[in-house]
C-alpha cells in the first residue's frame, strides 16, 4: 500500500507542471510575436522556427529525461530575447509615410500660439492626395469649443478618437494621436503591442483628418459637443501642445493598450479633473463617448443613444463635398449642444 504522502504529491506535481506549462506557453507566444514584428526579414523565419521548436521542447520537458538542460536552455534563450527587446528604441529618423512625415511644432507667447506643420492634405482617396503643410496662428482667448469625434473602422467596439477645438473666428483645429507609419507600412493592433510603431501627435484641418475618414475611407464618424468651460478648454488645448513638444523632443512607442488615441484624451482630461474614474470603455474606445456622457461631459437632456444618432456625420460630410458647402459648418448641423441657424437640415 502506497503511503498517503505519495498521493498528496501527485496533485502538487500536476499543478506545478500545469503552471510551468502556462508560463512557457505564454513566453513562447510573446517571443514569437515579438520576433515576427521586430526581427529583420532575413532572420525572421529561422528565428521563429528555432524559438518554436525550443518552446515545444520545454513544454514536453516534464516527460523527458533532459528536462533540466531544456529548462536551462529555455531560460537562457528567454533572457537573451528580453535583452534584445530592451535594445529596441523609438526614433524620429525613419522613412515616414507622407501624412506623418512632419512633427507638430508649437510656440506659445502669452495668448498667441504659432503651430507649424499643421496638416491640411487634399484627400481624393486614401492613397491619392495633395500634400500640404501649414503654419497657423491662434489666440488662446478665442478658444470657444471642443468637439469629440469617434471614427469607427473595425466594428462597434473600436474607434479612433479625435478632439477638435473651435475658435471665435470660426476656425477649427483637430488633434489626433496616431501611429507614425513608415512608408508602405499598415496599422496592426497586434503590432502596437510589440513596438512596431512610434507615436505622432497630428494637428490637422477638419477637411483633412475628418473628411478623409468619412468621405475617402468610408469610416463611420460621430461628432459630440463637449461641455467644457473656456478656462478648461485653454488648459486642454495647451496640454496637447505640451505633449506634442515632449514627443518632438523624445520619440515614444505607440502602444495599443496604454498609449493610444483615447488614453491621451483621458490623461489630458485628468489634468483638469484628477478624479476621473478608470473604465473598460477606455480600452473599448468605440464606447468612449458613452463614458463621457455618463460623466456629464456631453450635451444635457439627451440619452446617449439620441446623441449618437444625431452625431452621425457621414451624410452631411458627403453632401458638403457635393454641394461645395463649408465642411465644418455642415457636419455640425443638428448636433446637440451646438448653436446653429441651420438646425433644420434633415439629410440624416
Amino acid at each position: 500500500m502506497s503511503p498517503p504522502g505519495r498521493f498528496r504529491a501527485r496533485p502538487m506535481r500536476a499543478f506545478a507542471i500545469l503552471a510551468i506549462g502556462v508560463l512557457v506557453f505564454g513566453a513562447s507566444v510573446w517571443g514569437a510575436l515579438a520576433l515576427w514584428h521586430q526581427a529583420s526579414p532575413s532572420w525572421r523565419w529561422p528565428l521563429l522556427l528555432a524559438w518554436s521548436l525550443l518552446g515545444a521542447a520545454v513544454l514536453a520537458a516534464p516527460w523527458l529525461r533532459l528536462r533540466r538542460p531544456l529548462y536551462a536552455t529555455g531560460g537562457i534563450a528567454l533572457l537573451g530575447l528580453l535583452a534584445w527587446w530592451t535594445t529596441l528604441q523609438p526614433s524620429h529618423h525613419r522613412i515616414w509615410a507622407d501624412d506623418v512625415a512632419r512633427l507638430l511644432e508649437a510656440e506659445v507667447d502669452g495668448n498667441a500660439v504659432v503651430l507649424r506643420n499643421v496638416r491640411n492634405f487634399d484627400w481624393r482617396s486614401e492613397d491619392d492626395y495633395a500634400a500640404r503643410w501649414e503654419t497657423r496662428t491662434y489666440d488662446l482667448d478665442q478658444i470657444a469649443s471642443a468637439d469629440l469625434f469617434l471614427s469607427y473602422w473595425m466594428g462597434p467596439d473600436i474607434a479612433h478618437t479625435l478632439v477638435s477645438f473651435g475658435f471665435d473666428d470660426g476656425r477649427h483645429i483637430v488633434f489626433s494621436l496616431e501611429i507614425r507609419k513608415e512608408r508602405g507600412e499598415r496599422f496592426s493592433a497586434i503590432g502596437g503591442f510589440f513596438r512596431q510603431f512610434e507615436q505622432v501627435l497630428v494637428a490637422a484641418d477638419e477637411r483633412d483628418i475628418i473628411r478623409t475618414r468619412s468621405n475617402a475611407r468610408g469610416e463611420d464618424v460621430y461628432l459630440y459637443r463637449l461641455q467644457i468651460g473656456r478656462d478648461d478648454l485653454r488648459r486642454l488645448f495647451l496640454g496637447y501642445l505640451h505633449d506634442a513638444e515632449a514627443l518632438r523632443g523624445e520619440p515614444q512607442f505607440y502602444n495599443t493598450l496604454t498609449s493610444n488615441c483615447t488614453t491621451i484624451v483621458y490623461d489630458l482630461a485628468r489634468r483638469i479633473a484628477p478624479g476621473l474614474p478608470l473604465d473598460y470603455r477606455l480600452l473599448l474606445s468605440g464606447h468612449f463617448a458613452e463614458y463621457v456622457h455618463d460623466l456629464g461631459g456631453l450635451a444635457e437632456g439627451y440619452e446617449y443613444a439620441q446623441l449618437q444618432s444625431l452625431g452621425y456625420i457621414n451624410a452631411r460630410a458627403l453632401a458638403a463635398d457635393a454641394d461645395g458647402e463649408d465642411f465644418a459648418e455642415a457636419i455640425r448641423r443638428g448636433i446637440p449642444g451646438i448653436p446653429s441657424s441651420l438646425d433644420t437640415w434633415t439629410g440624416d
